[in-house]
């Protein structure tokens, strides 16, 4: 029954995101609508990954790589390629700003292969994991690296995040006041979400054992429950052929993914007192490079058809299979 229950709060608290969300951007316009609601959802999920790792449960070394590479892979093939999927049913040929899209891709994936795939070619430790110092460093570059996509997005190359032929009127707008309003009713919305994400950690750490199944799927679980957001907005925006507004989302949820997590986790280690495990295994290596020589072929063109929107989705469909049965 609680299972029932917490399900049904998640999608209404899911589903109250996104609708605050879009009123803020209606406000605010492209690209800070889509940046709100990725830091905001990017800013909770580390509490989350920190709360979880401080348990000590089983898997809690592991815990945020395989989250964080989970909301990577999820955003650059899921999101991508359902937005793209849908977008291209509905107005056929899809296009958008390989600009903007192909900077927030670089960064993306240089900080996924900075702080995931790294972690497991140093000397300075044995294993997949950074010294002390290694840590700090990737932290501070990959803080450093965020902070300029922001800044290059929001303010010297905006026009870079805009849809082809400027910002476009869906038809509404909002008042500062209820920009202000629905700003704190997001934040409300966002908490409630991640609360009962935590409440079902159990229960799904319980079937994943019950299961046999690796540990690394609770990671893709919690990925999946915390983009549910941003997915939903994704799909919107291609709805209404805004598809520069779904990579917005998209490639912005995995660059705070790794650009929040990693140096929150870098202040944290001192007291977790948990071992941080960050290199990726070498099936989710060869995911992550497939995943990106596919997003550079989707990008570089500025436009996309179903079938880019298939490949992507056929990526995301052969990531969540191998978390299964690796």
């Amino acid at each position: 029954m609680f299972i029932v229950v917490a399900a049904t709060a998640l999608v209404s608290g899911v589903l109250a995101s996104v609708h605050h969300a879009e009123v803020i951007a209606a406000r605010v316009g492209e690209p800070f609508g889509s940046l709100v609601l990725a830091v905001a959802v990017t800013t909770i999920e580390v509490g989350l990954i920190l709360t979880l790792m401080a348990g000590k449960g089983r898997g809690a070394e592991t815990l945020a790589r395989d989250t964080v590479f989970a909301a990577v892979m999820i955003t650059a093939t899921g999101v991508i390629g359902v937005s793209i999927l849908v977008g291209a049913r509905a107005h056929g040929t899809v296009s958008f700003n390989s600009e903007g899209a192909g900077g927030a891709l670089a960064a993306m994936l240089t900080l996924a292969a900075t702080c995931l795939v790294l972690p497991n070619f140093t000397k300075a430790n044995r294993g997949p994991e950074f010294s002390d110092g290694q840590l700090a460093f990737a932290a501070v570059a990959s803080f450093t690296l965020y902070v300029v996509f922001v800044l290059t997005q929001t303010r010297r190359h905006r026009e870079f995040f805009l849809p082809p032929g400027g910002e476009s009127d869906d038809g509404h707008s909002s008042s500062t006041s209820e920009a202000v309003r629905s700003a704190a009713l997001l934040l409300v919305a966002l908490v409630v979400v991640v609360g009962l994400a935590k409440g079902l950690s159990k229960p799904v750490e319980s079937a994943v054992d019950r299961l046999e199944l690796p540990h690394a799927v609770v990671g893709v679980v919690i990925a999946l429950v915390i983009l549910a957001p941003e997915t939903l907005a994704a799909v919107r925006a291609a709805l209404r052929d805004q598809l520069q507004t779904s990579l917005n989302l998209a490639y912005g949820s995995a660059l705070a993914s790794v650009g929040l997590t990693i140096p929150a986790l870098a202040l944290a280690t001192p007291w977790l007192d948990t071992r941080l495990v960050l290199g990726l295994e070498p099936t989710h290596i060869t995911l992550l490079a497939m995943t990106s020589v596919v997003n550079v072929l989707t990008v570089v063109p500025g436009r996309a058809t179903r079938l880019q929107g298939w490949i992507h989705l056929v990526l995301l469909a052969t990531f969540l299979y191998l978390s299964v049965e690796p």
